[in-house]
């Protein structure tokens, strides 16, 4: 049964795709290869992990991407997968990653105890064997091999035929063959049979305000936009902290490691098998709840809120870190995980601990003259955010309606902008203090962007890093 396919707009994506894809008979090009799916498990604590192969599996479409761009040299995330000729040792295909294991590691439960995470790397089918190398940045930010797993695609117990497609995927923008683009998959978790027009409208909607904020507006056209959902038998998904319960496909829910505002999925395997049914290299997850809440992890999946006042702001932000891997740049929220006391350089293009001002990572976009670090209006920031956060969570603790939430964030965001706009730095490229969860030993590159407050623009330099991964999937190819 069909449960919300849009046969227009499918079928009208189906044949640009194939059309774009035409050739003349003398020239018709290399079909793209299959794509490979490795299924492990993480598992382990704050001080050890380990590594196990589940399965290999053929998924149904072919690769997405441009196998002219099958090298990563962004250096972005806490993890690289490797894929390399098992016979001489030539890199084939390498992305960067970050894992939810990486981020529970660091919480207060694991130090006490073990957990084991589903996590799975996506490459190109080669024709002959390989060994998938797991590497992990080091704390000098260098990247060492941590699992190594032996992989032959056409052996006998790789998995080759996957169950019929439970639903399509709509076809929300298309601009061309998959090869030639950036994939994004939005997802849809906690919508009824009934709510499946809302959810395609929700997603047409979030995309749209997606390609209206720079750098996605200038670069609307390297990117594909497709939709999909399964539907259940309740409205939402789970919120623990508050007694709901529902069940999902996706098994989306609020209050990951204790924070009751985020939003991520630990069912990677009902994840890949859902999304394997479109062409997709990025995934954006809608809940549909009102709720503020959203969450986001570089090169896996991010998450939003879709019926919140707030949802074009989560899911552009929540985007950032799971598209281009850039950093949180707040610094009084609270947050699920521990951040450590050693000020190490962040990975993250968007921060830095500024050990040598001189040639900061974005120098760039820094004008001569410019202090650094920059000066601001930081201490009146942090006497009016103290008193905003314990507002926060006493309408948090006390199950306040979420139009009273939504309320004291706009009274925040005015307030913000009322202090910056008499700041003569407020457009400056600098290094200001305060960034990555931390209010000393971090700073960001500008005093506002969407990654630090609720405001509707990315800072130069976090477009900049948007811009560089656009670039690793579309546009001039590599040399």
């Amino acid at each position: 049964m069909t449960l919300f396919a849009h046969p227009r707009g499918f079928v009208a994506a189906l044949m640009l795709a194939l059309a774009a894809c035409a050739a003349p008979a003398f020239a018709a090009p290399p079909a793209q290869p299959a794509t490979v799916r490795l299924d492990y498990i993480h598992s382990g604590n704050a001080l050890n992990e380990q590594y196990a192969m589940e399965r290999v599996v053929i998924e149904p479409l072919p690769w997405p991407g441009d196998m002219r761009r099958t090298i990563d040299n962004t250096n972005r995330g806490n993890n690289l997968v490797e894929v390399v000729d098992a016979a001489s040792g030539a890199l084939l295909y390498s992305r960067g990653f970050s894992t939810v294991f990486a981020e529970w590691a660091s919480t207060e439960e694991a130090g006490k105890a073990n957990r084991g995470f589903q996590e799975s790397v996506r490459f190109p089918k080669p024709d002959k064997p390989v060994k998938v190398r797991i590497l992990k940045r080091d704390e000098r930010g260098a990247f060492s091999v941590v699992w190594t797993a032996s992989v032959d695609t056409d052996a006998m117990d790789v998995v080759r035929k996957s169950a019929p497609a439970p639903v399509k995927p709509i076809g929300i923008r298309v601009n061309g063959p998959s090869k030639d683009k950036v994939d994004l998959l939005i997802l849809g978790d906690g919508y009824t049979a009934g709510e499946m027009k809302k959810f395609e409208a929700t997603a047409r909607r979030l995309a749209d305000h997606l390609f209206d904020t720079s750098p996605f507006k200038e670069r609307a056209k390297d990117f594909n936009v497709w939709a999909l959902a399964l539907p259940t038998q309740e409205s939402g998904v789970s919120r623990p902290s508050t007694g709901v319960h529902h069940a999902s496909p996706l098994g989306t829910r609020y209050d990951i490691f204790g924070s009751e505002r985020y939003v991520l999925t630990t069912d990677n395997r009902a994840l890949r098998e859902l999304a394997q049914n479109a062409p997709y290299e990025f995934i954006e997850i809608l809940v549909n709840n009102d709720t503020y809440g959203g969450g986001g992890i570089f090169g896996q999946f991010s998450t939003a809120a879709a019926s919140n006042d707030w949802a074009n702001y989560l899911f552009v932000h929540e985007f950032g870190h799971h598209f281009a891997g850039l950093a949180d740049e707040y610094y009084t929220s609270p947050v699920a995980y521990a951040t450590g006391g050693e000020r190490r350089e962040p990975w993250e293009p968007n921060a830095t601990a500024l050990r040598d001002p001189a040639n900061v990572k974005w120098k760039k976009f820094v004008k001569d003259g410019t202090a650094l670090p920059t000066p601001w209006k930081k201490e009146e920031y942090e006497t009016a955010s103290r008193a905003y956060q314990k507002e926060r969570v006493a309408l948090r603790q006390a199950n306040r309606p979420e139009s009273e939430m939504s309320a004291l964030f706009h009274r925040d965001l005015e307030q913000t902008n009322q202090l910056f706009s008499r700041d003569p730095n407020r457009h400056v490229v600098g290094a200001f203090e305060g960034a990555n969860y931390e209010a000393k030993g971090y700073y960001r590159p500008e005093m506002q962007c969407i990654m630090f407050d609720r405001s509707d623009k990315f800072c130069s330099v976090c477009a900049d890093a948007i811009g560089a991964i656009i670039d690793l999937y579309s546009g001039p190819a590599q040399e």
